[in-house]
């Protein structure tokens, strides 16, 4: 009976924490550029056991109905500034894939939202905004976030972008100045990783493409990145 008693009682069991193996899931996220290692029909042999296709924006939609029919997995993006409007014409969406903008979505044991556009730097055009009108986006998707996480105790894992927030990544020319509205999603919202395309990495002088914003890992995936996340 002594041998036994330390396991039935409470202070014992009270000490353990069963420890689960973490389960990561690889991730390609795509923006901006073409890569013909990846615009190949070997792709997978290339890069295997890739689970989720992200999209960063400003990518020609016949690329991702590539990659999305090779892999044959989920796929997500947001349109960037070089994207028609969706719903504008007939090749305004790519199929196979889901656009995010605006939208929060659990898949693969992650929530994704997404918040497509950049900076308004020529009027009238597609997925342009103005800083205030990018406030106006990105309250109604915090909304959709944290409805989100009120109903399933979930924090946000990606939020997937195609700007960077102002003064993360983003350049000094009007067509990639960083938007205010984001960084306030990152503040509210604090997303496990921030994936954005839309600036050069190498011309923003910096030695690393992953900027740590508070409890966010903002990620410049131009042209590419291949990420392991735990699930």
């Amino acid at each position: 009976m002594f041998l036994f008693y330390p396991l039935r009682s409470p202070h014992f069991w009270g000490k353990i924490q069963l420890i689960h193996p973490a389960k990561f899931m690889k991730i390609l996220a795509v923006s901006d550029e073409i890569i013909d290692r990846l615009y190949s029909t070997s792709v997978r042999e290339t890069y295997p056991d890739v689970g989720l296709i992200l999209g960063c924006g400003d990518l020609p939609y016949s690329y991702l109905e590539f990659l999305v029919t090779i892999y044959n997995i989920p796929m997500y993006y947001v349109p960037g500034n070089h994207d028609p409007e969706f719903g504008s014409q007939a090749r305004s969406r790519a199929e196979g894939g889901t656009n995010l903008d605006g939208m929060v979505v659990h898949t693969k044991g992650l929530v994704l939202a997404g918040l497509g556009g950049s900076i308004m730097y020529h009027p009238g055009g597609a997925n342009q905004y103005t800083q205030k009108e990018m406030y106006w986006r990105a309250y109604r998707l915090l909304i959709k976030i944290l409805l989100d996480k009120i109903f399933t105790h979930r924090r946000l894992d990606i939020l997937l972008t195609h700007s960077p927030p102002h003064g993360i990544h983003d350049d000094d020319d009007p067509a990639h100045h960083g938007l205010h509205a984001l960084n306030f999603v990152l503040k509210v919202a604090k997303p496990r990783y921030m994936l954005h395309g839309h600036t050069i990495f190498y011309r923003q002088n910096l030695k690393s493409h992953i900027t740590h914003q508070g409890d966010t890992q903002v990620v410049n995936v131009y042209p590419f990145r291949l990420m392991n996340i735990n699930e």
